[in-house]
């Protein structure tokens, strides 16, 4: 009996020694998890913010601008842009360019990330393969472009271009103008001699007589046509909606949409302030362009202002642009407008 009674007693010791190590195993491992989880936490976050900090400080939004475009040229004197990123460490620089494709070409390069251009400029740059977006666009006005000819030329109808020397940059929102003012006139775009000329350029060659006629737009157009007594042959009414896009490289798009997202609103805020102060905006003009400042209002008085979602029917006009530069063979292949529009400004 007393031996029973000593394997039972003993057993039981061993049941509870065995419990004992069981539960201090346990609890160990369980406060080693808890530790572990607890440190990776905190590193987790520590890593996530010292990582979004560098991000931010480490981002330089490089925009592209031409002077005569009234928005962007205004953001980057008033510092809109660098008063916008103060807070989250990015920095912001400025590239000036003559006119958009030159503009394009440089965001193809990997040296700008977002400017302003005609409607032409961007169906150039995507059937060079240049990874572009379509961000948002103007709709400016077709009272904001036309083909000139000096006051005293005998070209007196569309259909008397035909054999002329025009002057127009290669690629500029002009570019199809000229193509559909041809078209309506019932010229092959074969049977006159564009002289692709950036608007400096063509100014000097329209007051020299050597170029028969002049595709441009304003500014340029309202003080050619101050200046000289040039007459208008056409506008753009009825003919091209000149329209204006924003547009933005594709790897800047992908990586920093909420930084294109604050450009668009600063854009924004500057373009309510430009569309409701046309003369301020002339004054502001006038000392960078060499133009009087009653020049430069009449052609703010005659544009319009916005920065707006792609719609299916801007689209569709994009891609009848490109449809037709593909016909006449401006560009060297057929491309697809849409799958370059971006969605998150919808």
């Amino acid at each position: 009996m007393k031996i029973v009674n000593s394997f039972i007693h003993k057993h039981r010791i061993w049941r509870i020694d065995k419990f004992a190590l069981f539960f201090v195993y346990g609890l160990s491992l369980t406060l080693v998890i808890s530790a572990c989880s607890s440190n990776n936490t905190s590193n987790s976050v520590a890593t996530q913010a010292a990582n979004q900090s560098a991000t931010n400080q480490d981002v330089v939004i490089r925009i592209g601008y031409q002077k005569a475009a009234t928005i962007l040229n205004t953001m980057r004197v008033q510092k809109d842009l660098e008063k916008a990123f103060t807070a989250n460490g990015a920095s912001v620089t400025w590239a000036e360019f003559p006119s958009g494709p030159p503009m394009l070409e440089a965001m193809n390069a990997g040296s700008i990330d977002f400017g302003y251009t005609g409607e032409s400029p961007p169906i150039f740059a995507q059937a060079a393969g240049n990874p572009l977006v379509y961000v948002a666009y103007d709709p400016w006005g077709s009272k904001a472009e036309a083909i000139l000819v000096p006051k005293s030329s005998s070209i007196k109808t569309l259909a008397d271009l035909k054999g002329k020397r025009i002057g127009v940059a290669k690629g500029s929102n002009t570019n199809y103008l000229l193509v559909k003012v041809l078209e309506k006139g019932r010229v092959d775009y074969k049977d006159i001699k564009p002289a692709f000329l950036q608007p400096p350029d063509a100014r000097a060659a329209f007051e020299g007589n050597n170029i028969d006629a002049w595709a441009i737009w304003d500014p340029y157009l309202s003080a050619a046509q101050a200046a000289t007594g040039a007459r208008t042959l056409t506008d753009a009414t009825g003919l091209a909606p000149n329209r204006g896009y924003y547009l933005a490289a594709k790897s800047f798009v992908d990586k920093y949409p909420d930084a294109l997202k604050t450009v668009l609103d600063e854009v924004k805020k500057r373009n309510n302030w430009a569309k409701n102060n046309p003369t301020e905006v002339a004054k502001f003009l006038s000392p960078q362009l060499g133009i009087d400042v009653g020049v430069l209002e009449v052609a703010e008085k005659r544009r319009d202002y916005g920065v707006l979602p792609l719609t299916e029917e801007v689209i569709r006009k994009q891609q009848e642009i490109a449809d037709t530069f593909y016909k006449i063979k401006l560009i060297p292949k057929s491309i697809n407008v849409s799958e370059i529009v971006w969605k998150g400004n919808q």
